[in-house]
């Protein structure tokens, strides 16, 4: 078992409630109780008494929760031979019966509260985390696990993923120039449709119309990952009720990011000569990149 000898964790503490957790209202009392967790170690877990007396010590230094609550109180931080990161943590619960989790999303953070690493765990090898205990444990991000490998020493921490309502992403110049009552309608409008699919980027139409001899497209970019995207450029073609192509063409975005779980407004122009159809029919119409058809 990699595991160092030092006797003072170097990671933080990161505490969620169980009804967060799991969705479901738990029935436990007591708000204001502070609950001790005791030290629970799996037989197969330990490689020495000596590795036994220093996670008694460094579980003694974890503060005590609140009833119904679940914590990740990192220990220490290893890289392993192939690039990856081995973060061993305790795994803490309050509650006055046994728990068990299954697959979660945990993130590494770090001292400044950036992403250093993702992924989802299976813990079911955790096996029953007995009632008001802590329980050490490995977790072992993959290279391709690992945003930055940049990760401090001390300050960092682990916590759950909680997935967060699809969002919108307004540019600074959105943000000035919508009035609240546009902003609250694009909100709205977000909140009545399906979010996209995990990892899908789409486009939804929004407004078209004619200004002069130029055709305008308001789109909501729509990143459905985890991961903040940037689009350098985009070909689309605009397609009208008739499923007719009433134009087509490809524009330059200067450092345009849609972020993580977000959709964003943006509007295209078609200049005239990049519209093929006169008189379209926008009862119903769709935009998109042509391999997105």
């Amino acid at each position: 078992m990699l595991f160092s000898s030092k006797k003072k964790k170097q990671g933080k503490d990161s505490i969620i409630s169980t009804d967060e957790l799991f969705n479901k209202q738990s029935s436990e009392v007591g708000e204001n109780e502070d609950i001790e967790t005791k030290l629970s170690i799996l037989p197969e877990w330990l490689d020495s008494i000596e590795q036994e007396y220093i996670l008694r010590f460094l579980n003694n230094e974890n503060k005590p929760l609140k009833p119904n609550q679940i914590s990740l109180s990192g220990i220490e931080i290893n890289q392993t031979e192939d690039e990856g990161l081995l973060v061993t943590a305790f795994v803490r619960s309050s509650l006055d019966k046994g728990i068990q989790f299954s697959s979660v999303p945990i993130v590494l953070i770090g001292s400044e509260g950036e992403l250093l690493a993702r992924k989802n765990f299976d813990l079911g090898d955790l096996g029953e985390l007995p009632p008001r205990s802590s329980r050490p444990w490995h977790f072992y991000f993959a290279p391709e696990d690992i945003y930055s490998m940049s990760f401090p020493e001390e300050g960092w921490k682990l916590a759950f993923e909680m997935k967060k309502e699809h969002e919108l992403d307004l540019s600074k110049e959105w943000e000035q120039s919508l009035t609240e009552e546009d902003k609250e309608k694009l909100t709205q409008l977000l909140k009545n449709v399906q979010p996209p699919k995990s990892g899908e980027i789409n486009f939804m139409g929004i407004q078209a119309n004619r200004k002069a001899d130029d055709l305008h497209i308001t789109l909501l970019i729509r990143n459905g990952s985890d991961k903040n995207i940037k689009i350098e450029s985009l070909p689309l073609i605009v397609e009208d009720a008739a499923g007719d192509q009433v134009a087509a063409g490809g524009f330059k975005l200067d450092d345009f990011e849609v972020k993580a779980n977000t959709s964003k407004p943006w509007t295209f122009i078609f200049p005239s000569e990049l519209i093929q159809k006169d008189n379209p029919d926008f009862s119903s119409w769709k935009a998109y990149p042509p391999n997105q058809k």
